[in-house]
């Protein structure tokens, strides 16, 4: 919060923030954290860490109701370097179909990711899922069954979104269940600052990357020929 007040030209410190916070009753419940075993399989996020961008992408599904009990589905798709939410789909149920047409227009707009991390459940172990991505040599990366911190990016995602949107919010439909998440997902990425990103919301972040990589991959200023290189000898 200190951040954002910052961006918008606010002068304030953490300390004065904090105080007033409290002050309002405005502390969300901290929920008391477990000790559990990191496993052994070198799929998790702990082990296997994403090292840039496009590296690793985690995704994983959430369920919620509309206000008459009809079910809706949520796929989310993070970029866990980045902490971008790829996106951010509602609907009534999702083949694996649907998840192969979707994941073809994720690819066409970001880019293809060398690993996709998930859980072990039905729509992610699906064999039209596993040929299609292995067609264009996109990796999985499986956690242990019970074993859900082990994506851990994916599972921090879906409990900001359940604090913040999918408890706070009443959906008629799924077009408003829609429309919510595209407004949620804009936030998340173009105003939130992350301070795993020292502070800059996620899709700065991603710009900074892709920028960074872009010079990376120039060639430089001025490279001399091996008959430039003969003739500055000679009248040298």
């Amino acid at each position: 919060m200190t951040r954002l007040l910052r961006l918008e030209g606010f002068k304030v410190s953490f300390k004065r923030v904090h105080r007033i916070w409290r002050a309002e009753g405005l502390k969300v419940r901290q929920k008391p954290k477990k000790k559990r075993s990191r496993g052994v399989s070198k799929n998790s996020c702990i082990r296997f860490k994403a090292e840039r961008m496009n590296h690793v992408w985690c995704w994983d599904f959430i369920f919620d109701r509309t206000a008459k009990g009809q079910s809706l589905k949520w796929l989310s798709i993070v970029d866990e370097y980045t902490r971008r939410c790829i996106t951010l789909d509602v609907s009534r149920n999702m083949t694996s179909e649907d998840v192969i047409n979707r994941l073809a227009e994720l690819f066409t707009i970001y880019g293809v990711p060398e690993y996709i991390r998930s859980d072990n459940g039905p729509e992610f172990i699906a064999k039209a899922i596993q040929q299609w991505l292995a067609s264009l040599s996109v990796k999985t990366l499986y956690v242990e069954p019970g074993s859900p911190w082990q994506n851990g990016y994916a599972e921090s995602f879906h409990s900001r979104l359940r604090d913040e949107l999918l408890n706070m919010e009443e959906f008629e439909n799924v077009a408003h269940a829609r429309a919510h998440a595209h407004a949620y997902r804009e936030d998340y990425n173009g105003y939130r600052p992350h301070s795993s990103l020292g502070g800059i919301p996620p899709n700065e972040f991603a710009l900074r990357c892709a920028d960074s990589a872009s010079v990376a991959a120039l060639p430089p200023l001025h490279q001399h020929s091996e008959e430039e290189t003969f003739t500055q000898t000679v009248l040298s």
